[in-house]
């Protein structure tokens, strides 16, 4: 039977080294997500990728991901890029389940297939998110404006 793994939001993918790369469809949605243009969250988010061939996000000064926030939670959880969607079930590496604590479930091949190709759940933009206010901002003021 295959196995999907559950995520459970631990966020050691998100302190791993390495890079976030990003699509266009990736851009594009964030950065509506951000209420940013696309060019505001490119110049402010993103760095060329190590290939040199697109972009890939920020990190940390610590190697985390940029849109890690000091309680451990992605701040852009609702429109993560692929990449970071995808792992581990459409891409992990050899011994990934003793960082990961996601959950191992035994599921049938239609199952799996349904959960892997479900559709985005819609988001609703900052300005429409009620858990997202003027006294609660999604990004720093600082990151926001420059």
């Amino acid at each position: 039977m295959p196995i999907f793994w559950e995520c459970d939001r631990c966020t050691a993918c998100c302190r791993w080294p390495g890079q976030v790369r990003l699509t266009d469809a990736d851009v594009t949605r964030i950065a509506a997500y951000l209420q940013l243009t696309e060019a505001e969250f490119i110049q402010g988010h993103t760095r060329l990728n190590l290939q040199r061939d697109g972009l890939a996000l920020m990190d940390q000064s610590d190697g985390s991901c940029s849109f890690l926030d000091s309680g451990g939670n992605c701040r852009i959880q609702p429109v993560k890029p692929h990449q970071c969607s995808d792992f581990p079930n459409r891409w992990n590496f050899p011994g990934f389940e003793k960082i990961c604590r996601a959950k191992p479930v035994e599921v049938t091949a239609e199952e799996w297939e349904r959960r892997i190709n479900a559709p985005p759940k819609p988001f609703a933009p900052l300005s429409e998110n009620p858990a997202r206010t003027a006294d609660k901002p999604l990004l720093p003021q600082a990151e926001k404006n420059g």
